[in-house]
């Protein structure tokens, strides 16, 4: 009797937790794209105004990000100017919140079908190399060894320390100028 009590609770809880990581993983994305080489030369590969967004089907949570070219990204929160490129879609709230709560690895949840990609394969692969090195930095490297597929063997504590308080101070910043607007 409880749990039935609980059950609208709980979901209400992941739908807010999932559109809170959106928002951070949109803002942690144009943050890492400023300040990481290795990201910006992985993000070169893809086309000026190419535009990528990341959903919970069928209209649930999103984050949309744009590049705007030498591997720059933009965040327009979860409204897309035109058309995307590229989509990564959760097919249930249950499956991106097993992602986006670390329980669940990406490449595992798209095996186990729970993500559909509309759009080219290769710059999804990219977008998740993207991720998966964000991820690495702004997570602690227990949590990060389950969220990614392969940590990063090069990265170490200086310098994920360094960039991982670059990100979040841009995130901070875009999060108080967004309030403040």
């Amino acid at each position: 009797m409880l749990a039935r009590r609980l059950q609208p609770m709980a979901s209400q809880a992941r739908r807010l937790y999932v559109e809170l990581m959106f928002q951070v993983m949109g803002n942690a994305l144009q943050a890492i794209s400023e300040i990481d080489d290795d990201v910006q030369n992985e993000a070169r590969a893809l086309p000026e105004g190419f535009l990528f967004e990341m959903m919970v089907m069928p209209h649930g949570a999103s984050l949309v990000i744009e590049h705007l070219g030498n591997g720059r990204f933009r965040y327009h929160g979860s409204e897309a100017p035109r058309p995307v490129n590229l989509s990564i879609q959760f097919k249930h709230i249950a499956h991106a919140f097993l992602v986006l709560s670390f329980q669940e690895k990406t490449s595992v949840a798209f095996a186990n079908d729970r993500m559909l990609v509309d759009g080219d394969i290769g710059y999804a692969v990219r977008m998740t190399r993207i991720l998966n090195r964000l991820e690495a930095f702004i997570l602690p490297r227990l949590l990060a060894r389950r969220a990614v597929k392969e940590y990063p063997r090069n990265l170490h504590l200086p310098e994920k320390l360094l960039n991982a308080t670059r990100i979040y101070l841009k995130v901070a910043s875009q999060f108080f100028d967004t309030v403040r607007a």
